[in-house]
């Protein structure tokens, strides 16, 4: 925009000039919804993770549903994440420099994009402190698994048999209807049931009859006894066996819900940070004042 002046002197709008070649991005705005966004998030997680340890008792009684335990944390999480979020969007429309270049449609879409911007920013800052933290407990729990081996690289001189893949048919080579020292006999015997592992849970029939054996040799048991038992422990490795397999499989489902959980509560809250920076810069723009909320004393 220009001017005539006096004497033939044109002036040019310097501040016209400088929108011109600025960006329309308003970065300290922006920061500072993450920055509140970030906070409330911290203090509210925190307060629900008190008042979720509350409800844990360790000294009796069954303890709460963990079904009831998942769907309130799920819950509580959803409604941190979206309105930190949307608190955060509101302040940077609220914040945000408006250019009056451009109409009132132009405007909101504006202000929704610093809320976008703020909600990507804050996912991202989120994820950085996730991931620290699973980092320094991934650490943690190979600095114990360094302890571990190096303590088990100290035990007796016949446990690197146990990791020998091979030393489950080595032992078929030498069986016997001779007893066998009590510690050999245990040795094999988890041999036998770790090569079962690999499998199906199943121990072959042969296998059984030489545990049988085995136990009947070292224990005095008669024959029957000795098979009963043998039995009965290959029945509880198989329950374990079962259980760890249901663990696992919950585990992946929880582990599947929680993903989708997360993907869907972050578009809800693109959506309510986008909505609450459009809300933000009308208030902005219309010079709302909360008088009952934020008021001078």
């Amino acid at each position: 925009m220009t001017i005539d002046a006096p004497a033939g002197v044109v002036v040019t709008n310097s501040t016209a000039s400088h929108r011109d070649q600025s960006s329309y991005v308003d970065w300290p705005a922006i920061i500072a919804g993450i920055v509140l966004a970030s906070a409330i998030s911290l203090v509210l997680i925190s307060f629900g993770s008190a008042v979720g340890l509350n409800f844990l008792d360790f000294g009796y009684g069954d303890g709460p549903n963990p079904i009831f335990v998942g769907i309130a944390a799920a819950t509580w999480f959803l409604w941190v994440q979206v309105s930190s979020f949307m608190a955060g969007g509101y302040l940077t429309g609220r914040l945000r420099r408006r250019y009056f270049d451009a109409n009132e449609d132009e405007s909101d879409l504006r202000d929704g994009a610093h809320g976008l911007l703020v909600w990507a920013g804050a996912a991202i800052l989120g994820t950085v402190i996730a991931v620290g933290g699973i980092g320094a407990a991934a650490n943690a729990v190979g600095s114990a698994a360094a302890t571990a081996t190096t303590a088990a690289s100290n035990v007796a001189e016949g446990a690197a048999d146990a990791v020998d893949p091979n030393a489950y048919f080595v032992d078929t080579l030498f069986r016997s209807n001779q007893p066998v020292d009590a510690a050999v006999a245990r040795d094999e015997a988890g041999r036998i049931f770790a090569q079962a592992a690999l499998g199906d849970g199943t121990v072959a029939e042969e296998d059984r009859t030489y545990l049988a054996n085995v136990v009947a040799a070292n224990t005095g048991l008669t024959p029957e006894e000795a098979q009963a038992r043998v039995d009965q422990v290959i029945a509880n490795v198989e329950a374990a066996r079962q259980q760890a397999i249901e663990a696992a499989r919950i585990a992946r489902n929880t582990a599947i819900i929680g993903a989708f959980l997360l993907a869907a509560s972050l578009l809800v809250s693109a959506i309510g940070a986008f909505w609450a920076a459009q809300k933000g810069g009308n208030h902005r723009d219309n010079n709302t004042v909360f008088a009952g909320v934020f008021k001078r004393f």
